[in-house]
This record gives structure tokens, sequence and C-alpha cells, in this order.
């Protein structure tokens, strides 16, 4: 559809086009008053839970039949599974799935399981998988545990002090390796009656090549080597210490709805050490954990797949923030609704970020329904943006709620002046250096998106009076980082988006809240990249290899997401009557769907750069929103 982009008529067009999507985003809300969404993500998560139900004994013909029919589903022309929409073939992934092919009965020599295999052969067979992969063999005898690197338990008594604690670890990988080490521990063989040699080169796996002399990574694989030794005869009363200890730490972090830190790797890790432990399966912390499992699970037709995450504080508060820009009286009931809800999903407890801020009140957002352990400030800082838009009748209560997330949120700045997403001054580079940490960041260090989107929220309440514990020199020091952080063309890197789309897109409204002005060199600069990248059909797109390959940067199919991204930073920095982004916005009404959504196959959300990327159903709605209303408001004021 081709839009014209002057006048009157342009402007009505648009108008309408942000009508349908407004009234499609209003109609996604549940009774209860939040937005959730699909977040799709490769099929290892599928492959893991047939292996998971497996080893507990638990499986179910029908569903792994079910899943083995996603799994089928979502395998390419050339025989290969992706971590994400037409991305490079992944050799762990394809693994994976060839596995869960073989277990659910697909014979070896059926054409899509040879072209599977031939190329898995290629890129070196199972051994130079990650060692994630070699793991979910190890429980089952297709690989062993000596060749596996060694995480011992006795890792979780090092006091915080020292290197390689487990709070140098990022949350999730946090959570993910105390469960690991109880696993490893233990090293349980349950043979599922099959092997998978067509799939084995006997090959070196990667992390046993000896790394450059000097190097961190060559001390390490001496120190696993040494750890190898002491796993032949570890110290009894140490070893039972250090499981005790690990088995209380991970039974206090379950969730109400039995899960671990509300994603799929903890909690199906933390599932397998507590069995091993001798938890039966019918125990409360085990029951509740599997049951769990339930409402991440999605079939449709004949085909079953599961989400390795869910985000309902994450949707709905974007929601709020895209439904009051396009112009949604904000004392509307549906508005309010998700206020409320939001409110109610403060976080008042203690988590894991105290470990780093003992003395710091409570108070934030988590992404999930339940996940009380650990909040995270991208969300409270959303949540503040949203509910400051909102007419709630208890104003009171959003007072203090907004007081609690500012010193929440002051106190979690990290001692660069940046944000990171769980945890304060979470940078170790020694973990990454473990040969066991190949499954994708395990850190947790400031970021650009995050650090815009928290300036952006206390320059917001500051400028309403709303965050009555506003710290202005905290706000300078943040604008300092964000400002250091931008690339020589103009971007910034995005850490939890796809990637410099989304970190510009975030950084510059953070600016001009922050008194920046759209004249700014930083502003300018980021601009003019944003105008340099777009492509000839006016929209924007940037492909996830941008996060291994620089060229990529800026160049993708044009994705509703990513353009409305662009958008928003055009538009803050003055932009909103630039040919730039009125091609932009006319790429979003020349693509809408009859239904007022947009299609967008493409993953823009990122969960590890250049490991594990994310598909959120419901950003190709909730952002076109945001820019198309932010877009009309400009240009109505003569921008």
């Amino acid at each position: 559809m081709e839009v014209q982009l002057m006048g009157k008529d342009f402007l009505m067009e648009v108008q309408r086009c942000l009508g349908r999507a407004r009234d499609r985003l209003l109609s996604h809300q549940d009774i209860e008053g939040w937005w959730k969404a699909e977040l799709e993500t490769n099929v290892s998560i599928e492959a893991e839970d047939l292996f998971l139900r497996e080893f507990l004994g638990i499986a179910d013909p029908e569903v792994t039949r079910q899943t083995a029919n996603w799994i089928r589903h979502c395998q390419r022309a050339d025989g290969t599974w992706a971590t994400y929409y037409e991305g490079p073939p992944d050799l762990s992934v394809t693994v994976e799935a060839y596995w869960a092919l073989r277990y659910a009965g697909d014979p070896a020599d059926a054409d899509h399981m040879a072209k599977a295999a031939a190329y898995i052969r290629d890129e070196g067979g199972v051994e130079c998988s990650r060692v994630f992969t070699r793991l979910w063999m190890a429980l089952f005898g297709l690989w062993r545990w000596e060749d596996l690197p060694a995480l011992p338990p006795e890792v979780i008594l090092l006091p915080k002090r020292l290197p390689l604690n487990i709070y140098d670890f990022a949350c999730w990988a946090r959570q993910t390796v105390v469960a690991l080490t109880v696993v490893g521990a233990h090293r349980p063989v349950r043979p599922m009656g099959l092997d998978l040699d067509e799939i084995n080169t006997g090959v070196v796996p990667p992390e046993r090549e000896p790394a450059p002399a000097g190097t961190w990574a060559r001390r390490f694989q001496r120190l696993d080597r040494a750890l190898h030794l002491y796993e032949r005869r570890p110290s009894r009363w140490l070893r039972e210490r250090a499981l005790r200890r690990a088995e209380r730490w991970i039974i206090s972090r379950q969730e109400a709805d039995g899960c671990w830190g509300g994603i799929q790797p903890p909690w199906v890790y933390s599932l397998l050490a507590l069995h091993l432990r001798g938890y039966p399966l019918n125990h409360p912390i085990l029951a509740r954990g599997l049951a769990g499992f339930d409402t991440w699970t999605i079939v449709e037709g004949d085909m079953r797949r599961l989400e390795c995450c869910q985000s309902p504080v994450w949707d709905t508060c974007l929601a709020l923030v895209a439904l009051a820009d396009a112009g949604v009286d904000p004392a509307d009931p549906q508005l309010v609704a998700g206020a409320r809800w939001l409110l109610d999903e403060e976080v008042r407890v203690v988590g894991d970020w105290a470990e780093r801020r003992p003395n710091l009140p409570p108070g934030g957002w988590a992404f999930e329904f339940e996940n009380d352990n650990y909040p995270d400030l991208d969300d409270t800082a959303e949540v503040a943006l949203a509910l400051r838009r909102i007419r709630v009748p208890d104003s009171g209560r959003v007072q203090d709620a907004l007081d609690r997330a500012v010193t929440w949120t002051n106190g979690m700045q990290c001692s660069d002046g940046g944000w990171a997403a769980f945890d304060a001054d979470n940078c170790s580079r020694l973990v990454a250096e473990l040969p066991f940490c190949d499954f994708g960041e395990v850190t947790d260090p400031p970021s650009a998106d995050v650090t815009a989107h928290v300036i952006e929220m206390l320059c917001e309440l500051d400028a309403d009076g709303f965050g009555s514990a506003v710290d202005h020199q905290v706000v300078a020091r943040g604008v300092a980082w964000l400002s250091a952080a931008q690339e020589p063309d103009g971007s910034w890197f995005g850490r939890w988006g796809a990637n410099h789309l989304y970190g510009t897109g975030a950084a510059v409204p953070a600016l001009v809240s922050a008194g920046v002005p759209t004249d700014d060199d930083r502003v300018v600069a980021a601009c003019r990249w944003l105008e340099s990248v777009q492509n000839r059909d006016g929209g924007w797109g940037e492909d996830l290899r941008s996060y291994d390959d620089p060229a990529w940067r800026g160049r993708g199919m044009s994705t509703p997401s990513q353009t409305a991204w662009a958008l928003l930073a055009l538009v803050a920095g003055g932009r909103a009557s630039g040919e730039a982004a009125r091609r932009g916005v006319a790429w979003l009404v020349g693509n809408q769907r009859d239904d007022g959504s947009w299609d967008e196959p493409w993953y823009t959300g990122t969960g590890f750069p250049g490991d594990f990327y994310i598909r959120y159903h419901l950003y190709r709605l909730v952002f076109p929103v945001m820019a198309l209303g932010r877009w009309l408001r400009a240009v109505g004021n003569g921008r």
C-alpha cells in the first residue's frame, strides 16, 4: 500500500491506523488488568523439556508426539535449526532437536534426519556443541561426565569477597550454576535406549583445546584439571556441607508459581538437583515446580511448544505507556485496571540484589507473574513511566510506590554511573573464562538501554513531582555514563533488544528527558545514524547477526517494532516532521494488517547477545502504537 507523506489526508490515515492498533491492543487485555503475549524462542526449550520428563520418569507419549511435531515444524529446508527466524544454523540447537526427534522415534535414515546429521558432522559433531548440550547427554549416558568441565558444589562456600563466588555470576547464571553443581556432584546416568553415534566425530571439544599461554583461559584450564582430580576423591564432609547449603539455597528461591527465577533453565536444573538430593516427585516443592510448566505450555492444533519465560509486567507497562501515548483517557477504566494490577505486583521483599546493596530498602517490579527474588531495573523504570500516565483514584498509593521505586533505583546505580538489569556492579570478567560458561552472558554489567530507561523514568518523575526522592547527582552520573557509551557512528548498543536500533531508540528520549537539547551533538549524531540506515521501503530493521558482525549494524528487513524504535528516537530528537520520520510512519501505515496489528516473524528481543534471542509477540503492536501516538502529538505541536 503506497501512502502519501504530506497533507491532511496523510494525517487522517495515520490517525485511522493508530485507532485500529489502539483498539487491537485494548482487546488483548486480560480481565484482571494485565497484558501478556507469547515469548517465542528456539526449539532447545522443547527438546530439553522432553529430556527432563524422560529423566524424571514422567514422559507422556502424547506430549512427546506433539512436541516432536513442533520441533519438526521448525526445521529448515537444509535440515538445521537456528536460534531465531531466518538466522544461521546453530550447532547446539540442531543437536538437541535431532536428538529429541530420535527420542520421539524418527529414524536416523529419514531424509530430514540425514540432512541434520550431515550438518552436525560437518560442524564437528556433538563434540563441538555447547557444554550444556553435552551435560544433558551425560544424564543419559551419551557423554562421559569426566569429559565435561568441572564445577564442584563447593563453589557455593566461597565468601563474597573472593573471585568466582556465586554472586559474581548474573542472577540467571547464578541460579543455573548452583543447581548444576548439585547435578554434577551426583553424576547420574539413566540410559534412554538409543545412541547418537552417527553424529559423533571424535574431535576434541573446544574447551579442551589449549588456550593461549598466559591467558586466564589457560589458567582456568589448569584449574579445571585440578578440580577433576579433586572430583575423584572429594572431601566427604566438605562436599556434603556444600550440597546441603546448595539445597537450602535452591529451595529458598522457588517462587510462588513453582518456578525458579521466572525462566526455564534454572527451573529445570533446580528440579533435577532437588530430585537427585532425594526429593520425590510428589514432594510439594517438586510437585509445584512440575505443575507450573502447564501454565507455560502452548498447544495449537497438533503441536506443543513452551515459553522460556513470561512477560506480563513488561507487556502491561509497555501497553499502558503506548495507550496513553495514543491518547486514551488517563482515567479510562481499562488503563486504571492495568495500573492497579501493576501496583499489586510491586516487589516489597529483599532479593539477591541485596548481596551488593544490603542496606537498600526494596521497591521495584519483576518481569514475570512471580519472581520476587529478582526484580529488575528495566521493568521498574517502565512501570513507573506507566503509572505516572494513569489517573488512579488512590493517588497516594501510586506516590508511595513511585517513591520506593526511585529510592531503590538510586541505590542500584553501579559505581560507574550506569544501571544493569538485576544487580549492581556485577561485572566480573573472570567467570566468563570458566570452561563451563559457554551458554551466553554470565554477568550483568550496565547497559545503555536499561540506563536510558532509568534516566527517562527519574527525569519524568522529577518533572511531575512524583519522585520526591530523585537525586539529581544520580541522574547526572547516569547521563555521563550514557553519553560515554555512545558509539562512534552515533548509535547505542542494545543489550536487551535488537540491537543498535533498540539502544538508540531508548537513549535519545532519555537524553532529551534529562534536558539535553535536540541540537546537541549526541542527539544529532544519533538521528543522522538512524537516517543513514533507513531502508529504501521507509522502515528500519536490524538483523541479530549485528551482535557478532558489525557490518549488520542497523541492517535488516524492516520490522514494525524496530521501525517504531527509530521513530521514538527521531520524534524525541525533534525530527518528527523530517522526511525520514514521515517515511517511517508511512511504512507502518502501509504494512498494517486488517486486524490493526502488524506481521513480525523476526526476533527483535535479546536474551544473551550472540546466543539466545526472543520473539516478543506483543512488540509488533505495542511499539508502533507508542511511536505513532508520539509522532502525531509532535507534528500537531509543529515539530
